[in-house]
């Protein structure tokens, strides 16, 4: 089938476009593969490193930092631990693609962790 999107540049994706692509790639494979993993503020900064190691093995992936927020999770281990949800971590994730480098965070805001471009570097 050899049909084109209504409004698509057919010259393909610009290099800024792919590079935050990739950003959004990495947040939700960091995201969805370590939420609902049992955490304790035990265990949580040997999580945090394995959350960084794990998708700074991605292509063009070039840091991650996972900060937890330990009140909030010690707090809601109340039965001894906790799942792992977006409420308990920021996160910062540095893609470079092409000669562009992309900043990304995740952050809570209004209850909601929320990922956002924070710049686009050439």
């Amino acid at each position: 089938m050899d049909e084109t999107l209504e409004g698509a540049d057919e010259t393909g994706p610009t290099d800024p476009e792919t590079a935050c692509f990739e950003a959004g790639i990495k947040f939700g494979s960091l995201y969805h593969q370590f939420a609902g993993t049992p955490v304790t503020p035990e265990s949580a900064p040997s999580l945090a490193r394995a959350m960084e190691e794990a998708i700074e093995n991605q292509p063009h992936c070039e840091e991650v930092t996972v900060d937890v927020r330990e009140d909030e999770l010690a707090a809601a281990c109340t039965d001894g631990y906790t799942e792992m949800t977006g409420r308990f971590i920021e996160v910062g994730i540095v893609v470079a693609y092409e000669g562009c480098t992309v900043r990304t965070r995740m952050e809570m805001e209004e209850g909601y962790p929320l990922m956002r471009v924070e710049s686009v570097d050439r």
